[in-house]
């Protein structure tokens, strides 16, 4: 199993885990579509990727979303993998943090995959398939000092993907959770500060963290399977992040609820 001829877009793709994921897809011969901030560096991760289109917008902007979709999609003859990748962390305690870098953070891990999921949403329903992956955090499942804003944000995207996984699993979408601990990337560096401010420096866990080939290549063939949780994590990360792991049994009976005409009897009952 592979993604070969697939189309899989992936925000946050210039760096870290996004850009680790494109090359490993393009590597099982996926098409790509690559979106981000820095122009020049999708391009690079382009120059790696064969098929791929470079398509730079920032994910908080909600007017340039529509055309992206647009593009994207027509660039491509659908979207068979969207994977919200694109994300900022924190290194702040909450009594000390500008509530602005709470909108900052759930902005950009929150709502903008959120956006970008509602607005690619209604093409994978017509056409009866595809895939959403959400990048989380184990931070998404057990609340990290220093880590508020993140963790309200990674908590919710959580929530979401949970929730529409329930919506669409019986019109053949597949959404899955990936919940990653330490990958050594740049995620402490560019964190922010309770200002507002880039932190600038890394953290000992982060800088001995797994390498971001390994990780994505566990969350590959764990897409591939089908699974809906991806922990990507070892040591305590992993106790942490398991021991908060959804039973298989418990998706598979909320996900049976629509599957049984749950929503249609929600919106008999309201009217």
């Amino acid at each position: 199993m592979s993604f070969a001829g697939q189309a899989v877009w992936i925000t946050g793709a210039s760096s870290g885990i996004g850009a680790a994921m494109a090359r490993a897809l393009a590597r099982q011969g996926a098409r790509l579509v690559l979106s981000g901030r820095n122009e020049a560096a999708l391009a690079a991760v382009a120059a790696d990727c064969g098929e791929a289109l470079v398509l730079p917008f920032e994910t908080t902007d909600t007017a340039a979303i529509a055309p992206a979709v647009e593009q994207a999609w027509n660039w491509s003859g659908g979207i068979d993998l969207l994977v919200n990748n694109a994300g900022i962390s924190q290194r702040s305690l909450a009594q000390d943090t500008d509530y602005a870098v709470y909108e900052r953070v759930i902005g950009v891990d929150l709502l903008a995959p959120i956006a970008l999921t509602q607005a690619l949403l209604p093409r994978l329903i017509a056409r009866g398939s595809g895939r959403i992956a959400m990048i989380s955090s184990v931070a998404g499942k057990v609340g990290v000092p220093m880590r508020t804003a993140y963790c309200a944000a990674k908590f919710g995207i959580a929530g979401y993907a949970d929730a529409l996984r329930a919506e669409v699993a019986h019109l053949g979408i597949q959404v899955h959770n990936i919940y990653p601990g330490s990958i050594r990337t740049e995620v402490s560096r560019n964190a922010l500060t309770a200002d507002g401010t880039r932190r600038g420096v890394s953290d000992k866990v982060i800088d001995n963290g797994i390498e971001p080939d390994v990780a994505v290549a566990q969350m590959i063939d764990e897409m591939l399977a089908g699974q809906r949780e991806i922990i990507v994590a070892e040591g305590i990360e992993k106790a942490m992040g398991e021991g908060r792991r959804m039973p298989d049994a418990m998706l598979d009976q909320i996900g049976a609820f629509m599957a049984a005409g749950y929503a249609e009897r929600m919106n008999q009952g309201a009217k």
